[in-house]
């Protein structure tokens, strides 16, 4: 199979457009990589297909890599560290219980959902904080 130089490019593309169903900057990488080989076969059209993936790979597992290692390195934090930890936002607030605890657990209503809670025995209607998140299960406190 003898690879033309454009077929790298329409590969690129292809992957290029994947990207878009599936973010993550892999795909995106790899069309660079894609482009790149095929950059380097119109440049040495006699290039041997092994080479040329050979090229392809190489570039797109040092695209990939390197990606990520600077992404990682520059990491913005966030003014919402808890935006996707809906548990976690909870920490802090102050709710009524609803179940009184006993035995160790009950609940608590959280706008429209019902949450488990743990912490000391308490009556149905009293104030508690939540302090600690275990899974879908918030520790409270009582308070005063």
């Amino acid at each position: 199979m003898e690879m033309e130089f454009w077929y790298w490019w329409t590969i690129g593309l292809a992957l290029l457009a994947a990207e878009v169903f599936a973010p993550g900057a892999i795909f995106l990488w790899m069309g660079v990589a894609a482009g790149v080989t095929g950059a380097a076969l119109l440049a040495v059209p006699e290039m041997s297909i092994e080479s040329q993936l050979l090229i392809f790979s190489v570039l797109s597992v040092v695209a990939v890599v390197s990606w990520r290692t600077f992404f990682h390195k520059h990491d913005r934090p966030t003014d919402q560290p808890s935006l996707n930890q809906r548990s976690a936002q909870y920490i802090g607030r102050v709710f009524t219980l609803n179940q009184a605890i006993q035995n160790g657990t009950g609940s608590v209503t959280v706008d429209d959902s019902r949450w488990n809670v743990r912490g000391p025995d308490m009556l149905a209607g009293s104030k508690v904080k939540v302090t600690a998140v275990d899974g879908v299960i918030l520790v409270v406190e009582a308070v005063e």
